[in-house]
């Protein structure tokens, strides 16, 4: 069905060809039923017409039909109907055939016109429908940018918002705390003769430093200074020693020496990923051991972690293989890695058999960065 629509749009485009086309089916038709008339007898003429008038009302439309359905009762009448060669007819039968022949092509017309406009009409609603698709689209597509946009401005506001909060505990709690406790240590020093007073204010000023001690911890994993003042290496190796000593696990962290600087974007990033990675392996991977590379070249930077733990669930691998996500740490590690222009990609081969999560992001100032370093060296 989809060729003769095809046909028939190409032909509507001209009049000239439209008329054309049904009156050679016409002829064709005639030429047809002349050779085949001695075989199939007087009403092969009549069968080989109406073939040619529904082959253009279908194609070529209703004028060209009539046109056709013209040439044909001239031509039948003419060649085929005694006396031949005449636009006579002697015969009631002959008669009878004609007008039968008449009044079939004439419907035959009348149901090529109505089908011929309940196209029209589902080809009018489908371009309806196909614009109103294109508009869905376009309105998702700019949803979606919006969206895009938002989680992209929320990750900046909590980063700067996790820097505010480390340096107000740094700069405010952490030196009063500081003042409290050399206080107490003055006291306890004073009530050195008091024994029981002694060992009690001795006990709080212990209290007060390990609590300056956790508000410390606490600042600089909220946002390390390190990352700041000294960049992403240093800051991933003080980070990953604290998180050995607490969780029990060893990892081991392979970074080049020369590793330089790279955009303040780039190094939180990184720091961040590495974070949600190593919590998730010591909440659910239950491996004991995790490793941590990190490599550079002139155009991206590659991040792989590994873990000898549980791996993956078929359940949870087939949630991510249809768009799914392992939980709001992984969704937002890749909204990071997404506006950065990078890739993130999480593999296991099977349960028992560990996890392994690469990232590439682009480093363009890479180059600029190691060369200011090795100057300001």
């Amino acid at each position: 069905m989809g060729i003769p629509v095809t046909l028939s749009t190409r032909i509507s485009s001209s009049t000239p060809a439209r008329f054309g086309v049904a009156l050679l089916a016409t002829i064709l038709a005639l030429l047809v039923a002349r050779g085949m008339n001695v075989l199939a007898g007087g009403s092969s003429p009549y069968v080989a017409e109406l073939a040619a008038v529904a082959f253009s009302v279908w194609i070529c439309g209703t004028g060209p039909a009539f046109a056709s359905l013209a040439l044909s009762l001239l031509t039948v009448d003419y060649w085929f109907i005694p006396p031949t060669h005449s636009l006579r007819i002697m015969h009631t039968v002959d008669w009878a055939n004609f007008l039968a022949f008449l009044c079939t092509a004439v419907v035959i017309v009348a149901i090529g016109e109505a089908n011929l406009r309940e196209r029209k009409r589902l080809q009018i609603a489908a371009g309806a429908l196909e614009e109103k698709v294109r508009e869905r689209s376009r309105e998702l597509v700019h949803a979606n940018h919006s969206l895009r946009q938002l989680t992209a401005r929320l990750l900046n506001l909590q980063d700067e918002e996790r820097r505010r909060i480390a340096r107000e505990l740094h700069d405010n709690a952490g030196q009063a705390l500081s003042v409290l406790a050399m206080n107490l240590g003055a006291v306890a020093e004073d009530l050195s003769r008091l024994t029981k007073t002694a060992d009690k204010v001795a006990d709080s000023a212990s209290m007060v430093r390990q609590m300056s001690d956790d508000i410390r911890t606490m600042s600089y994993l909220l946002h390390p200074p390190l990352l700041d003042e000294m960049g992403l290496a240093p800051a991933l190796k003080w980070y990953i020693e604290g998180f050995a000593e607490r969780s029990k696990i060893a990892v081991d962290l392979e970074c080049s020496k020369d590793f330089g600087r790279l955009s303040r974007e780039v190094e939180i990033a990184i720091f961040r990923i590495v974070q949600e990675c190593l919590i998730n392996i010591h909440r659910h991977s239950g491996s004991l051991t995790a490793g941590i590379q990190i490599a550079c070249s002139d155009s991206y930077v590659r991040l792989e972690v590994r873990d000898n733990g549980k791996g993956i669930s078929p359940e949870m691998r087939n949630q991510m293989e249809s768009g799914g996500t392992l939980g709001v740490g992984v969704r937002g590690m890749r909204e990071r890695v997404s506006q950065l222009g990078g890739s993130l990609d999480i593999s296991s081969d099977g349960a028992g058999k560990g996890t392994r999560i690469v990232v590439r992001l682009p480093a363009t100032e890479i180059g600029l960065t190691q060369e200011a370093a090795r100057t300001a060296g």
